[in-house]
């Protein structure tokens, strides 16, 4: 046998002789979810920072109406994420409002 019918016999000894490759079919396309739903997709506003900004009142210990707006009834510090304060201005809050507490400007816990 010479070298190429040596490569044919290899080539055909991978392959099966009886079998035929399918054509490869194109999944489906789904509808998108909001479709699905019914609602239109809305954009929401980015909430900003109520303690950001010129008119934004400055973060003092001694300013204590201020620091009982951001604790609970129970007397504990409120998440920015339910008070919407940026990350920044959570931490001097907190720093605020556990120095009044020091203080006793704030009581530890309200009963």
């Amino acid at each position: 046998m010479t070298e190429a019918q040596v490569k044919q016999a290899n080539t055909e000894e991978a392959k099966p002789a009886n079998t035929t490759e399918a054509p490869r079919q194109k999944m489906p396309s789904f509808p998108s979810v909001s479709s699905l739903i019914g609602k239109k997709s809305q954009v929401r506003r980015k909430i900003t920072c109520p303690l950001s900004g010129d008119a934004a009142p400055k973060i003092d210990y001694k300013n204590i109406p201020l620091m009982q707006r951001y604790t609970s009834d129970r007397g504990k510090i409120l998440p920015s994420r339910i008070t919407n304060v940026s990350q920044k201005k959570q931490r001097q809050l907190a720093v605020a409002i556990k120095r009044s507490r020091y203080l006793a400007l704030m009581p530890y816990i309200d009963n």
